[in-house]
């Protein structure tokens, strides 16, 4: 049996816009505990990129500001999008030959999840 990628993707999905600003990318993580969000395109809604926590903390260490530098100016491009039916051996495939920890799934409405890493890891967890 080899279930959809639909089965491990989380919901609801934020996102940052490619003119926000990177404190405001840092806020909505903040704000909603996350460690990564796509960039979409403004209007049309296509997934341009992802800013991750660790392209913050690389951000960061270059002096940059963040109230002046927008999203699409420093976000990871051409992030892995993949259609909700995938299977997951395949996705996971994937983010091993690519050396990705974070994954867009989309339907035929756009965005419908996103999984991590940390998607695949918590199949392994005992139920509670």
């Amino acid at each position: 049996m080899n279930p959809t990628i639909s089965t491990l993707m989380r919901r609801p999905v934020h996102s940052a816009g490619m003119d926000d600003s990177v404190a405001d990318v840092e806020a909505l993580l903040a704000d909603k505990h996350l460690t990564w969000v796509p960039v979409v395109e403004p209007g049309r809604g296509e997934v341009v990129g992802v800013v991750s926590a660790s392209d913050l903390v690389a951000f960061h260490a270059q002096g940059r500001d963040a109230a002046a530098t927008r999203a699409w100016q420093m976000c990871s491009y051409k992030p892995i999008v993949v259609d909700a039916a995938m299977p997951v051996s395949m996705v996971a495939a994937l983010m091993v030959e690519r050396g990705i920890h974070h994954v867009v799934v989309t339907d035929r409405n756009g965005i419908a999840g996103v999984v991590s890493s940390l998607d695949f890891v918590r199949t392994f967890m005992p139920s509670h």
